[in-house]
């Protein structure tokens, strides 16, 4: 649906998902929203691959036109720094700005979800500030927190769960990206937009002790 990563790209990929979402054809089994492209899984024995083609097509003639959907603004607070960012010294010398620039910028966008993957309910974001790109880490770690906040190449995210990781940590929210008791277990999906909120240690502890640590939206 495009061959560069983009805002306009990820509206389009968002919009035909949408369509086929809310009007599902015989035999479609699930989406699964990329940066440029959209998967679409369908049953074999319900219906041909020649049809699904026509009812996909025949969705994107009804998304060709920009459609007026209310995004959905998720908020996302994040201690920077520290314990919670280990590579925001880093990337600032990197830069050769402040860590505090660093967090102006990176918390001055409003960013917009391009896709899920990697790990249930990673977002990949776009939109991040062409000043904090920069490279993975040249030897990965074995254990990233859940709800770290990293940049790799001109993307920044938000690891879910403890995994291993090489991008660059430099803060982590305390909210709960993954909770597979919910009926949604995504807190995020792609389409929505996302900023993120500076918050020091003691309002990083008090909301991860808290009950809202999974916002509905």
């Amino acid at each position: 649906m495009g061959e560069n990563i983009s805002e306009a790209t990820s509206r389009s990929v968002t919009g035909l998902n949408r369509q086929l979402q809310n009007n599902r054809f015989p035999g479609m089994i699930e989406t699964v929203a990329a940066y440029c492209s959209l998967a679409v899984f369908f049953d074999p024995l319900v219906i041909t691959y020649e049809e699904a083609l026509c009812e996909i097509r025949k969705a994107e003639t009804m998304t060709s036109e920009p459609v007026r959907v209310k995004e959905r603004v998720i908020d996302i607070p994040v201690a920077y720094g520290g314990e919670y960012g280990p590579d925001l010294k880093y990337l600032a010398g990197l830069k050769g700005i402040s860590a505090e620039e660093i967090i102006k910028l990176h918390t001055g966008v409003k960013y917009t979800v391009g896709m899920i993957g990697f790990s249930p309910g990673f977002p990949y974001l776009i939109g991040l500030p062409k000043k904090l790109a920069a490279p993975r880490k040249q030897t990965p770690r074995q254990k990233i927190p859940a709800g770290s906040v990293g940049i790799a190449g001109q993307q920044t995210g938000i690891y879910p769960a403890e995994t291993p990781g090489g991008w660059q940590i430099i803060g982590r929210t305390p909210l709960k990206l993954f909770n597979i008791h919910r009926s949604e277990p995504f807190l995020l999906q792609a389409g929505d937009r996302v900023i993120f909120r500076p918050v020091s240690p003691g309002e990083f502890n008090g909301l991860s002790k808290g009950e809202n640590t999974y916002a509905d939206g």
